[in-house]
């Protein structure tokens, strides 16, 4: 049988979305390792708009992170609202702001950060069930912060940068330096981690370490 993996979507564009480049390159490891990609994200408006060409906010403009992120998936997705750890083998995050704007507060908040409900909701159903995770880029954040309200004792990784790894650690992880070609295994949780474009000065060494990412993850489906 098909092995279903979920993407949860932030958005589209690495300033208030998903990074394009990371999620484009997790979809297609997932298609190459013969899974299906289910392609989610909240049906919550943006945390701000940002011009990617000025790299600033669009005053007064707002945008809808599920039908920013349908652009992504190609108008196949659903509402986070709708999808149970039941539809499910595994799950992932990409990275880019949006997962720490709209998933998250994280870029704001930092420690103190509010993850968005359905989000949350369907991390501890899958973590429950005992179904591996992955978050990819700045996205352990969200993981982070899910898995540190339930006491949970895991390891994840963002890269090496000092200020978000403290973050992590004061939400409760293990922060683990890695390079932007490999990935962090945490077996007991089934979590898997990657820096990307923490790191990356290129796409060929975001993708590196995703698709090293995806194998993993589907690696540990029982």
């Amino acid at each position: 049988m098909t092995k279903r993996i979920g993407v949860i979507l932030s958005g589209c564009g690495v300033y208030d979305g998903s990074e394009i480049h990371e999620a484009v390159i997790t979809l297609l490891a997932i298609d190459r390792a013969g899974a299906e990609a289910v392609c989610m994200a909240p049906d919550i408006p943006q945390m701000h708009v940002i011009n990617h060409l000025a790299g600033e906010p669009e005053a007064g403009a707002t945008r809808n992170v599920l039908i920013e992120s349908a652009r992504i998936a190609r108008g196949n997705i659903q509402d986070l609202a709708k999808v149970q750890a039941s539809d499910l083998d595994a799950l992932i995050l990409p990275g880019g702001f949006g997962a720490a704007k709209n998933l998250c507060n994280f870029a704001v908040a930092g420690a103190d950060c509010e993850v968005n409900a359905e989000t949350a909701r369907l991390i501890r159903e899958m973590y429950a069930a005992k179904k591996p995770i992955a978050a990819v880029c700045i996205a352990p954040a969200v993981l982070s912060k899910v898995l540190g309200d339930e006491n949970v004792s895991h390891k994840l990784t963002i890269g090496n940068d000092e200020g978000t790894a403290e973050a992590l650690t004061a939400l409760g992880s293990e922060h683990i330096q890695c390079p932007v070609e490999e990935f962090v295994i945490d077996r007991d949780n089934k979590l898997v981690s990657s820096p990307a474009y923490m790191l990356a000065g290129r796409i060929s060494e975001a993708a590196e370490g995703i698709e090293k990412t995806v194998q993993a993850l589907i690696g540990m489906i029982d």
